[in-house]
């Protein structure tokens, strides 16, 4: 599909971590729930995603969300996830960009000083509690999309590091986790390469050797995104947590690829989310116990275990996520010039 020569987008930060949020670009995805929608818009909308997100009009760092007409006859409004390797079906930090892009260009009905909200993913339907002051979104809380532990100290050969043992959970995406000390790294931003060619290791190597599927969901059968972790040494966080962005797609068998990615900005909603289910699966933390992971910037999402529920034999859990709400950066139109050599943008 041919890109618009003309894209209006907003820009807004939750957490450190920016997203871009297009809010009149919904004609171009097509479905009639949100699966379908994800889907056409990996198979069709791959040149869109990266116009919007790279060089020279994005940079390595952005992320993004398309909004669109909901799908549930309760829900305002709907989001598709741009990340720069694919579409994903969820992430936390992006949605948020979006309510506070919604809520603050009165999208949708604005109550002061609470507004509800239910935002359709391909994960499912997210409900959202959003603080507003003098028309700005100051927190927001989202009742997530069920989550799940899928495997707990599981061991994987991964290359140049040996035998490491990781879990799999899932809070909207599936995340392979493993202690960043088992690479022999700190969550450190001065070792920001060395951690990123070992989470694309990690992703790599568990999408060869683990399969996942969601039991009840099952166009959700990936391990989307490597977590690192480690104990914080800030009292006032239960974790520091560091999720990577891969570029593109990482594989074993092309090494170009273990150093192409970059560090998300925020602590990671959907993979605190994650991290919620896995220690729950490993007696570390309880229902209604307050987990806080922090970012390599020290920005903070807290999280609970608000419910418990049995389904297809798999322990479900409920999860919360409260973040400070976005500040939106910029208002801004990018131009695709008809003979402009990088109409899709570029990656280094």
């Amino acid at each position: 599909m041919k890109v618009p020569s003309t894209i209006n987008v907003i820009d807004v930060q939750v957490a450190g971590e920016t997203g871009r949020v297009l809010l009149d670009q919904c004609s171009l995805v097509q479905g009639n729930d949100m699966v379908s929608r994800l889907k056409y818009c990996r198979d069709h909308l791959g040149d869109l995603r990266q116009a919007v997100l790279r060089e020279p009009r994005g940079h390595a760092n952005l992320m993004g969300a398309i909004v669109v007409p909901p799908v549930a006859s309760d829900s305002d409004f709907g989001v598709i996830i741009m990340e720069q390797a694919d579409y994903a079906p969820m992430s936390g930090a992006n949605l948020m960009c979006a309510v506070t892009a919604v809520l603050e260009t009165q999208q949708v009905g604005v109550t002061e000083p609470v507004t509800e909200l239910a935002v359709d993913t391909a994960s499912g339907t997210v409900k959202v509690c959003a603080r507003v002051h003098g028309g700005r979104v100051t927190e927001i809380t989202i009742e997530s999309v069920l989550s799940f532990a899928a495997y707990i100290e599981h061991k994987l050969d991964v290359p140049e590091y040996g035998e490491l043992v990781v879990d799999i959970g899932f809070g909207g995406q599936f995340y392979v986790q493993a202690l960043a000390s088992a690479f022999g790294l700190e969550l450190h931003a001065s070792q920001a390469p060395e951690l990123i060619r070992a989470a694309n290791l990690l992703l790599a190597t568990a999408r060869e050797c683990i399969s996942v599927v969601h039991p009840t969901m099952p166009h959700l059968d990936q391990i989307n995104l490597p977590m690192l972790y480690a104990d914080s040494a800030n009292d006032s966080a239960t974790t520091t947590g560091l999720v990577v962005m891969p570029i593109q797609q990482p594989s074993l068998s092309e090494p170009t690829t273990w150093n192409a990615g970059t560090v998300d900005r925020s602590p990671g909603g959907t993979g605190t989310c994650a991290r919620l289910a896995v220690e729950y699966a490993k007696g570390n933390l309880r229902l209604g116990e307050e987990f806080v992971q922090r970012s390599l910037l020290g920005t903070t999402f807290t999280g609970r275990l608000e419910e418990r529920f049995v389904k297809s034999d798999h322990v479900m859990l409920r999860p919360s996520l409260t973040g400070r709400g976005g500040w939106v950066t910029g208002y801004s139109q990018l131009v695709i010039a008809p003979d402009d050599p990088f109409p899709q943008g570029f990656s280094l």
